[in-house]
């Protein structure tokens, strides 16, 4: 069963997903991060590149070496190259979700943003899977 994680109070969401790819690249973990358009997979794919610490290769499905990249960053949902983690970027939950063994939700800070995070919590919840929960605010260092 699919593994649901939140982090919520996340104040530079950017961030976040480029501090939890670090994480999963060292455990040898290959994600996806799913957006909601073209324009935040430039932008995502932009900042991952940029980052002064640490590699973090992002590329699309639609690019020839999307198999063989540790980091996707779509918003289209067909040919997933792989299923091992999946960040949700996006409202409502990601149709495919359970194919993937760790799912993490990305919560900001907004009341809009958290209402949208409560419905796919019910929804995952309501399903019988089992969450974790990550106040960020308190976290401190990135989880």
């Amino acid at each position: 069963m699919t593994r649901v994680e939140f982090f919520f109070n996340v104040r530079d969401k950017q961030q976040k997903i480029a501090d939890l790819s670090e994480k999963f690249l060292s455990k040898g973990l290959k994600l996806m991060v799913f957006v909601s358009n073209a324009e935040v997979v430039a932008a995502t794919q932009n900042y991952l590149w940029q980052q002064p610490t640490s590699f973090l290769p992002s590329l699309s499905l639609s690019d020839e070496l999307a198999n063989v990249t540790p980091i996707i960053v779509d918003y289209q949902r067909d040919h997933l190259v792989h299923d091992e983690v999946l960040i949700n970027f996006q409202h409502p939950h990601p149709p495919f979700f359970s194919r993937f063994k760790r799912l993490v939700e990305i919560v900001g800070i907004d009341e809009a943003d958290k209402d949208q995070a409560r419905m796919r919590y019910k929804f995952y919840r309501d399903r019988g899977y089992q969450i974790t929960v990550v106040d960020d605010s308190k976290a401190g260092v990135s989880q």
